[in-house]
């Protein structure tokens, strides 16, 4: 059974409906998520698999932020760089580079920097051979250890983000990746505001343009290949609130420094969390069958929030749903129904619905009754 909540819907302030216009954005793939409560504001294709580029690196951070974290790794601690890392990802490679020097040594700490500020591919593979033996296996650690925390989209095969046609992962998930990061690790998390860093006396400058542009901006980086196009995953703190945003596939790097600023702005002043029930208010009825009440009182087990583009909460709907009519007997505080809120462009939210009060169940005489009539109307 579908159940409509029209008084919820009348308690927010309506708006025109002329007003109403989805967020926009260039990008092939994009998602905004807020942090604190984890509700994704905004998505376009942000389920959908995609080639990172050098947002990757984000989840190479992971693994070594982990260590860091237990003890295991000391930031001190020197990783050799091998010719491998010196010719894939440094100086001689022509790609991203921290210019390290082929079988000199770095400590842990410098390589995290390297990684963050200068996207250096040779720190990068530099991490992962001093950490996994092979740049191989410490990608297969960084896929596992991905659907660990639940980002089920991931497949990593390099710890760059080097184009591979099975390397990939979706802008949702790299969103959940950077907030995970950002509340597990606050003190190492500061890195990714650096704005510089100089190692072998080559001085160079974060790519994120946000930390630049965006009051509250704090991480975390950029990619770019042909194949992905150019994309960030940025984060910023504005009166208590943080978000973060994923966007890829825009075709020029100022295209990116313009399209950071825009959505970044837009993720915190078009879209907002409403607080629509606190933990333990009634909503509604529920109908009951076989009990010696017709309905029962129904309150949330848990406070109702909705995040959503302000100029579509008077399209939003709110509805009560079970299977049917609630069985009895019913004990004060069974869970026995849903509420579930739909927005434009949202995925619907669905929320535990508890009994108020007791309901018995009728006797056997009006059991019987009750049978009776269900078999005359027909009654499934």
């Amino acid at each position: 059974m579908r159940v409509l909540l029209t008084a919820l819907l009348a308690s927010l302030t309506a708006v025109s409906p002329a007003a109403a216009q989805e967020f926009e954005t260039p990008a092939d793939y994009a998602a905004i998520l807020d942090s604190e409560t984890g509700t994704v504001l905004f998505c376009k294709n942000c389920n959908e698999p995609m080639a990172p580029a050098s947002m990757s690196k984000i989840m190479t951070i992971e693994l070594v932020f982990e260590r860091l974290a237990s003890g295991d790794l000391a930031p001190d601690e020197q990783f050799t760089i091998t010719e491998n890392a010196w010719r894939k990802g440094g100086a001689a490679s022509g790609s991203s580079t921290m210019f390290l020097a082929p079988n000199s040594q770095a400590s842990v700490i410098d390589l995290v920097h390297g990684v963050i500020i200068q996207s250096g591919n040779d720190a990068s593979i530099a991490l992962a051979e001093g950490l996994e033996g092979s740049e191989e296996a410490f990608a297969d650690v960084m896929t596992k250890r991905a659907h660990e925390l639940g980002l089920d989209s991931a497949t990593f095969r390099n710890a760059t983000g080097w184009p591979d046609p099975e390397h990939e992962i979706s802008a949702l998930d790299l969103a959940k990746l950077a907030n995970h990061q950002i509340t597990t690790y606050p003190d190492l998390y500061k890195i990714y505001a650096d704005r510089e860093f100089t190692y072998n006396d080559v001085r160079q400058f974060n790519r994120n343009p946000l930390l630049s542009s965006f009051d509250g901006a704090d991480g975390l980086k950029t990619g770019h290949t042909q194949a992905s196009g150019y994309g960030l995953v940025g984060s910023a703190v504005r009166d208590g609130e943080r978000r973060v945003i994923v966007f890829n596939g825009l075709d020029s790097e100022s295209a990116r420094a313009q399209e950071a600023e825009r959505m970044m702005r837009a993720a915190f002043v078009d879209f907002k969390i409403f607080d629509l029930y606190e933990a333990g208010e009634e909503v509604g009825q529920g109908e009951v069958f076989m009990g010696q009440a017709d309905s029962v009182t129904l309150k949330t087990a848990e406070p109702v929030a909705m995040g959503m583009h302000r100029r579509a909460r008077d399209q939003m709907k709110a509805y009560i749903t079970y299977d049917g009519a609630i069985r009895a007997p019913v004990a004060e505080g069974d869970e026995v129904a849903r509420l579930v809120i739909e927005a434009p462009d949202a995925a619907p939210r669905s929320y535990p619905l508890v009994a108020v009060h007791a309901v018995e169940q009728k006797g056997l005489f009006g059991r019987a009754m009750t049978g009776l009539v269900s078999l005359i109307r027909g009654d499934e």
